[in-house]
């Protein structure tokens, strides 16, 4: 009986390898790491060879408690071990002197996934970040204390030769050495962006130069079209095209051939219908007319019914096979446009998805992450 019991109460999960150990501690935000130290002298010191850290601020009481802790983790935190994924969370205002520190330890420990979050007073972007040679995702947030809508300069170009995703809040887009605001031509290996209350200065084109681009998606500022921009886009692989604003007459495209791009989703804010909208809506059709799959907002739809003749002026969908209507509370799906959109498509028995929501998909439903 003796034996059957020790064998019962043998700690087996304190037998497994560090490696898998070190795996399981990953999944963890790092507080609740941490605490493992607490079940045995095994695992006293692991948490030290974590390769991620995840610094969320709102499991602490006070900024003071979270910056002192994030100040330990960095100081007792193996310094010979790589740093994979850094996930940074900071709900409440933060000094810039600490997202520098943050910052330049992830790059000088081999960082790879970056995602930061947080509220700061900064005017530039990052330069720790500019020529990071490891990174292949990096997700960057950062909002300014006190003036909503403040944004951030952007570099005229980034040197980042593995960055595969990237996604950027709140920050203004300058003109280069060339005269042309082309900030991503030298990410080679770029698959996946995301634009977000973004902005560009001096009232110029925004160009997005890619020629492994596959999912683009552009979230403008509602309130204020002022700081609209237009896009030149040349992505000869871009097979994704989530768009959420105003198509104002400056957002135009390059002469680049659009055919690739298989899955369209479009939402126009509701107090914004005219016919010059409703044209600009149309021509952005005629752009993307190869697209297979359309997600498609309730107030899209009521300005693109502005649209005289609309059966007629609209192009020919010949490859469309999927079509879904987000049904926004502040709107009606005008009446008929529907079939018309049905008419235009390969079959005329394809069903037709109406999700009642208040809010178009974001752009997680593509595979993409904002």
């Amino acid at each position: 009986m003796k034996t059957e019991n020790h064998i019962h109460n043998k700690d087996r999960l304190s037998a497994l390898p560090d490696a898998l150990l070190l795996h399981i501690l990953s999944f963890l935000n790092t507080k609740q790491a941490i605490h493992t130290c607490i079940l045995s002298p095994r695992w006293i010191d692991l948490w030290k060879y974590i390769p991620t850290l995840k610094l969320i601020s709102s499991q602490f009481t006070t900024v003071e408690i979270f910056t002192e802790f994030v100040s330990q983790i960095l100081s007792l935190r193996d310094n010979s071990t790589e740093l994979h994924n850094l996930e940074f969370r900071h709900h409440k205002v933060m000094e810039p002197s600490l997202l520098e520190t943050i910052l330049k330890y992830a790059v000088s420990h081999i960082v790879q996934r970056l995602d930061i979050g947080v509220t700061c007073d900064i005017q530039h972007f990052p330069t720790c970040l500019l020529s990071c040679r490891t990174l292949t995702y990096l997700d960057l947030y950062v909002s300014h204390p006190t003036v909503y809508g403040t944004t951030i300069l952007f570099p005229s170009s980034l040197d980042m030769p593995v960055l595969t995703s990237l996604g950027l809040w709140h920050f203004a887009f300058s003109v280069g050495n060339d005269g042309h605001v082309d900030p991503f031509s030298k990410l080679t290996r770029l698959k996946s962006l995301n634009i977000v209350y973004c902005e560009v200065v001096d009232n110029q084109n925004l160009c997005v130069s890619s020629t492994e681009l596959v999912n683009l998606y552009i979230y403008m500022v509602h309130y204020a079209p002022k700081t609209y921009f237009g896009i030149e886009l040349s992505a000869p692989n871009l097979c994704t095209f989530v768009f959420s604003g105003i198509p104002v007459e400056k957002l135009s495209w390059s002469k680049s051939n659009l055919s690739s791009i298989k899955r369209v989703s479009i939402d126009i804010i509701e107090f914004w219908k005219s016919s010059e909208t409703s044209l600009i809506l149309l021509d952005w059709l005629f752009e993307l007319a190869n697209m297979e799959s359309l997600i498609i907002s309730s107030t899209a739809l009521q300005v693109l019914s502005l649209v005289p003749n609309l059966l007629f002026e609209l192009p020919s969908l010949c490859n469309l096979k999927s079509l879904r209507v987000e049904k926004k509370q502040i709107s009606s799906i005008p009446d008929g446009i529907v079939d018309i959109l049905i008419q235009k498509s390969p079959s005329p028995k394809m069903p037709v998805v109406i999700n009642y929501n208040t809010l178009m998909p974001k752009a997680q439903n593509f595979g993409l992450k904002v």
